[in-house]
């Protein structure tokens, strides 16, 4: 086997989380090894619908909520960063994110959870309840099925593809290696580092960030780490190109800078099966063309289905290792909306800042469940 020249950091996995994580630590300076198993992997980024939301996340865990506020907040000096350091523009627009609801129930119950969740957090969570006639003012497409929408105008959506092309850009022209085809095969926590074989190469670091998706579960373990992830699959039609009708990203539906409208609306526990099926694309379709019924008519070009990374509960994973100093575990499932959180604060966290208040409640202990 060759060996590489140390790094400060090694990352493992090349989606959107440990793409923001690697670009933000070779941002603070760090040497950075990036290892990507490749394209057969069961990749969340490449079936991300892409949008930033806040509307909704966190009711029950107000550190939570707060994360994904702060990330919110910090989107537009994000992307314009990335912009100016890559001149890829991330399509970026966060003027509001709209719920539809096919039903007074329903829309009742979505404004009942958003106010429960502003009385838990305790301050200003800015959402509107849209009726009808206030809906089709903004979206003059809304079929008569649709009830009404709440808004939040934190919300907004990106394109996942150009997040992740200007982070492997902007990451790679500040120093950071990548490699690409380099599956895990050992990892060893030593004395003065980590020690990670894959192919016929070892690389060696100070610190390693294990940021794998569904590929943590087995990791984590050998650096005295859990991440009891399972996968959830999505499934998502896109339809041709389209005159631009749907200028705010809703829930289930949403059209891309290129004209396309993007539709996903499903969360099936099927184990590591990323394939479609024609009972829920149909289901999703009607869905959609309920809410907009000028899409009954328009031609599909693409399906696909893809994997989340969900925890027991929903929530991340973020945690360092008492056994091995130096690991660390970043499991979500939101990596778009959290990606500069992830460049940021959590960076500050690895590189031995202070842990950010609001996810010190996101060990994996939580699962731990005592039985007699």
């Amino acid at each position: 086997m060759s060996r590489l020249h140390e790094s400060d950091t090694l990352v493992i996995g090349g989606g959107v989380v440990g793409m923001a994580l690697a670009y933000g630590l070779a941002r603070a300076g760090e040497r950075v090894q990036l290892l990507d198993e490749g394209d057969d992997a069961y990749r969340a980024a490449r079936g991300n619908f892409g949008l930033v939301w806040v509307q909704g996340k966190g009711l029950g865990r107000p550190a939570y909520a707060r994360w994904t506020l702060g990330a919110a907040a910090a989107w537009p000096a994000f992307a314009a960063e990335l912009a100016e350091r890559t001149g890829v523009d991330v399509e970026l627009s966060q003027i509001g994110g709209l719920t539809m609801c096919l039903g007074e129930e329903e829309l009742a119950a979505r404004a009942d959870q958003l106010r429960r969740l502003r009385e838990e957090l305790g301050v200003a969570y800015p959402f509107e309840v849209l009726d009808p006639g206030r809906l089709r003012q903004l979206i003059p497409q809304t079929g008569p099925a649709v009830a009404g929408a709440v808004m939040c105008p934190l919300d907004g959506h990106t394109s996942p593809l150009r997040l992740l092309r200007a982070l492997v850009q902007a990451y790679e022209d500040l120093g950071g290696r990548l490699t690409a085809g380099a599956r895990v095969e050992a990892l060893e926590f030593r004395e003065r580092g980590f020690e990670v074989h894959a192919g016929e190469k070892v690389y060696s670091a100070a610190k390693l960030v294990l940021a794998a998706g569904l590929g943590n579960r087995e990791l984590a373990p050998r650096v005295g780490l859990s991440a009891p992830v399972q996968p959830n699959r999505g499934q998502i039609l896109v339809t041709e190109r389209l005159q631009p009708f749907l200028k705010h990203p809703t829930l289930y539906v949403r059209q891309t800078g290129e004209g396309v409208v993007q539709i996903g609306d499903s969360k099936e526990d099927v184990g590591l099966d990323d394939s479609t099926t024609l009972a829920q694309l149909s289901r999703i379709a009607d869905r959609a063309a309920k809410c907009f019924p000028l899409l009954a008519a328009v031609n599909i070009v693409r399906t696909w289905g893809a994997l989340r990374v969900m925890s027991p509960d929903g929530f991340p994973i973020y945690q360092a290792s008492a056994s091995c100093p130096g690991a660390f575990v970043v499991t979500c499932h939101s990596g778009i909306t959290l990606a500069p959180q992830h460049a940021g604060a959590l960076v500050d966290w690895i590189r031995g800042g202070d842990e950010p208040v609001e996810i010190r409640g996101f060990k994996a202990e939580r699962f731990d469940v005592q039985t007699h």
